[in-house]
C-alpha cells in the first residue's frame, strides 16, 4: 500500500513534469474504477493541469478547474512514459493498467497490482467532493502536526494504537506499513489501548511518528517511480520481517497477535504497552 511518503514522493515527480501539460486523450482499461459516472474522463481532454497535491494517500491533479481524485488503495501506483516511449505499450507493465491520461509527449498510466480492485477515480470539481478525501484528518507527514493534536486525537478512546493510526479520519497518510515502523520506533505494543497512554508514552508516540514519517519523505524524494515499492521496503526495520533479529536488540521480530501475518513488532521491546 503507498502511505503518505511514496504518494508525496509521485506527486513531486508529476508536479515538475505535468504542469502547463495539456491532456489530449484518455483510455479507461477497468470503467469500475471511475466512481463519478455522471463525470466522464473525456471531461479532462483539451484542459492543462494546473496543480498537482497529494492528501493523505490520495493525489489530486487540478485541470484549470476541474479535478481528478486519484485514490491508490491496496495496490494502485502509477507508470509514466515519455517521448518516444510514450508512443508504444507500456514495456512489461508488473500490474494492470486501469487507466491512461495522454499528453502530447507522454502518458500516465494508473495501476492496480492487488487480487481485487481498489484505484479508484473521480472527476469533480474540488477536491473535496471526494467523499475518502472530504473525511481525512490532519495529515501525518505535515511538520506543524503537533503533540497537542496528538493527545487530543487519542482522547480517552479504547481503541488499538496500531488501528488508529491507520485510521485516516484520525490522521491521514498513515497505513499498515509505517504504523508498524512507528510502534517500534515510539517503543509501544500495537494492541496497547490509547486511553492506557501515559503522558511520556504520548510524547514518545508523536517523537515517532514526526521522526519517521519526515525520514520516510526525505529518503522517498527522487527515488524513480518503479523503485519506490522497493525502497519503502529495504527501508523497514520490522514490517514484513517475521523471524528476522531485532535491529535494536536480542528479539526476534513477530507478527502481531489477529493480524494474520499482516504486522510485525518485536515483543520484547515493545511489550510494555
Amino acid at each position: 500500500m503507498p502511505e503518505a511518503p511514496e504518494v508525496e514522493a509521485l506527486a513531486s515527480f508529476l508536479r515538475e513534469r505535468l504542469l502547463r501539460r495539456t491532456v489530449t486523450g484518455v483510455e479507461l482499461i477497468e470503467g469500475r474504477a471511475l466512481k463519478t459516472r455522471g463525470r466522464p474522463l473525456e471531461e479532462l481532454i483539451g484542459r492543462e493541469v494546473t496543480g498537482v497535491t497529494r492528501l493523505g494517500k490520495h493525489i489530486d491533479v487540478d485541470l484549470d478547474g476541474t479535478h481528478l481524485g486519484l485514490g491508490f488503495g491496496r495496490a494502485g501506483w502509477a507508470t509514466w512514459h515519455e517521448g518516444a516511449a510514450a508512443e508504444g505499450p507500456d514495456d512489461a507493465p508488473v500490474a494492470a493498467i486501469i487507466v491512461r491520461l495522454i499528453f502530447d509527449d507522454a502518458v500516465l498510466g494508473v495501476t492496480d497490482a492487488g487480487d481485487w480492485l481498489s484505484v479508484q477515480l473521480h472527476v469533480v470539481d474540488a477536491a473535496d467532493e471526494v467523499p475518502s478525501v472530504a473525511k481525512l484528518g490532519p495529515d501525518a507527514a505535515d511538520p506543524a502536526y503537533s503533540r497537542a493534536m496528538l493527545a487530543e486525537a487519542l482522547g480517552h478512546r479504547r481503541k488499538q494504537l496500531k488501528a488508529l493510526l491507520q485510521e485516516q479520519e484520525t490522521l491521514a497518510g498513515i497505513g499498515n506499513a509505517y504504523s508498524d515502523e512507528i510502534l517500534f520506533a515510539a517503543r509501544l505494543s500495537p494492541v496497547a489501548h490509547a486511553a492506557a497512554l501515559t503522558d511520556d508514552e504520548i510524547t514518545r508516540l508523536w517523537s515517532a511518528l514526526h521522526d519517521t514519517m519526515t525520514a520516510a519523505v526525505i529518503a522517498r524524494r527522487g527515488v524513480p517511480i518503479p523503485e519506490q515499492k522497493s525502497a519503502k521496503v529495504a527501508a523497514m526495520r520490522v514490517h514484513g520481517r517475521t523471524g528476522e533479529p531485532c535491529p535494536d536488540c536480542e528479539g526476534v521480530i513477530e507478527d502481531i497477535p489477529g493480524t494474520k501475518g499482516g504486522g510485525q513488532w518485536c515483543p520484547s521491546c515493545q511489550s510494555a504497552g
